[in-house]
């Protein structure tokens, strides 16, 4: 009797050969189920996305079909307020105003029997429909802001171009263009244009007023007659418009208030210039190549030569913007006209020049903020540019502090002019002048529209008063005469 031999084969190896598949038992799905329970959990551990705040972990129909309708709710939400804000952009306040009316006319003619009020709503929805109609067409055409110049000075013409053309082949009907200009409005009526035409409108823009004039951007817009709805399309970009103050030309600086000391004398002694002044005993520490040799030989001891000091001038013009110092804007303009003018002069003449005004206190700050702000002196445009943006304010410093601040900031100074107006009392503007070193010459032009010219000495302290601009012409003239 034969027993029938065992053979141990490995897992798998006998249905690999056969193509067979194994059958797993309860315990390996049990098992399986497990493992997929466990991966799925892991794969949604932690996840924070939009389907696994809605519907979690869960799968199947059901929660596919929770997901499909908030995201089909979402894409409705979205498309509907793009829709609102589309409506609400051309809709005025008061065509919002009539839609409500014939909403209520309505409501209140069917609902309560007034045919009147039901005539009424019918006569609005007519209304509202034309009004629609102004929307259609589409903005063709180009816009541009043309500024020849963007630099006049206050009083003279400031001229622009609006030009508009058409770039298609066909017809477009006409438009208005509003373009802004500072504070105002000026409006452009725009007529039909054929394709390939072109249509050009001069303006001018008032400049009795220093400043900066933002000018744009120009805007097309479409609108019915009565103000019920309204389409703009924003074409250009803003272009500033500097409104300088008006300057006169004066004589040189080179001499009259303002000394250039460069080969020029001062009333300092020193020991090495170019300027002789007088021959001295030698003391210890003088420069022996200053020995006047002559003049030892015949006196028996060591004498040097002294000099004169001399160097070149650094003119400083301070401006006060504090509203404290000027009666009226008259003064204060005038004041900025006449900073103009020295800065320019200065700046042509090659001069070392600085143009200080008052800097301001924030409104909010819990001390006074003492410091000068510099204007720019790379070239007379620049820094009418400047004094074109400065305004006076309640909180700037005062001309006393300005004195104080722009003495020790603006170091080499030979002659500073302070320009204010009338209100400064004689006491503060002594105070004014007291803050410079010695040897500076120090001159207060009191700005006072309509007054007498005239110029006075209040102590070490020059004090001009001039009445209109011209009158600092003649002053310098006839102190270089002089």
């Amino acid at each position: 009797m034969t027993t029938p031999s065992r053979h141990r084969t490995q897992p798998g190896a006998g249905t690999r050969g056969r193509g067979l598949t194994r059958v797993p038992d309860s315990r390996t799905r049990g098992l399986t189920a497990a493992r997929a329970e466990t991966l799925g959990a892991a794969a949604t551990s932690g996840l924070t996305n939009a389907r696994t705040r809605i519907v979690g972990t869960r799968t199947g129909i059901a929660a596919d079909a929770v997901v499909v309708a908030v995201r089909a709710w979402r894409w409705i939400a979205e498309h509907a307020v793009r829709t609102a804000r589309a409506v609400a952009s051309v809709v005025t306040p008061l065509g919002w105003s009539m839609l409500a009316l014939v909403v209520a006319a309505f409501w209140l003619g069917y609902g309560a029997g007034w045919a009147e009020l039901a005539a009424v709503a019918w006569a609005g929805t007519v209304v509202i429909a034309v009004a629609s109609l102004f929307l259609l067409g589409s903005h063709a055409q180009q816009v541009e802001l043309e500024m020849p110049h963007n630099r006049v000075v206050v009083g003279d013409k400031a001229a622009g171009a609006l030009a508009v053309r058409n770039p298609t082949g066909r017809r477009i009907l006409g438009s208005t263009v509003e373009i802004p200009v500072g504070e105002a409005l000026l409006e452009r009526p725009v007529p039909s244009l054929a394709g390939g035409s072109a249509y050009e409108d001069p303006f001018l823009v008032p400049t009795s007023r220093r400043g900066v004039i933002p000018i744009g951007p120009v805007r097309t817009v479409r609108a019915d007659p009565l103000g019920l709805v309204r389409r703009e399309h924003v074409w250009a970009a803003s272009v500033e418009l500097f409104v300088h103050p008006r300057t006169v030309p004066i004589p040189s600086t080179s001499t009259g208030f303002v000394r250039d000391l460069e080969g020029q004398v001062t009333r300092d002694l020193t020991s090495s210039d170019v300027s002789f002044h007088a021959l001295r005993e030698y003391q210890p520490g003088d420069d022996r190549r200053y020995i006047h040799w002559k003049s030892t030989a015949k006196q028996g001891v060591h004498m040097v030569r002294q000099f004169e000091e001399t160097r070149r001038s650094h003119l400083m013009v301070a401006l006060s913007l504090a509203s404290a110092d000027y009666e009226n804007d008259e003064q204060f303009e005038l004041a900025v006209s006449v900073a103009g003018s020295l800065g320019v002069r200065a700046i042509r003449d090659a001069r070392t020049v600085s143009v200080v005004v008052s800097e301001r206190t924030p409104e909010f700050a819990k001390r006074k903020v003492f410091a000068v702000r510099n204007l720019s002196i790379l070239s007379p445009t620049r820094l009418l540019d400047d004094l074109a943006r400065v305004e006076r304010a309640d909180a700037a410093l005062g001309a006393v502090d300005l004195a104080r601040v722009a003495a020790e900031q603006v170091a080499g100074t030979s002659v500073a002019f302070l320009l204010l107006g009338s209100p400064p009392t004689p006491a503060q503007l002594r105070a004014a002048s007291a803050v410079f070193p010695a040897g500076v010459e120090v001159v207060a032009i009191v700005c006072d529209p309509g007054f007498a010219p005239g110029l006075r000495r209040v102590a070490e302290l020059s004090v001009l008063t001039i009445g209109y601009l011209e009158d600092l012409q003649k002053a310098f003239a006839r102190t270089r005469a002089a």
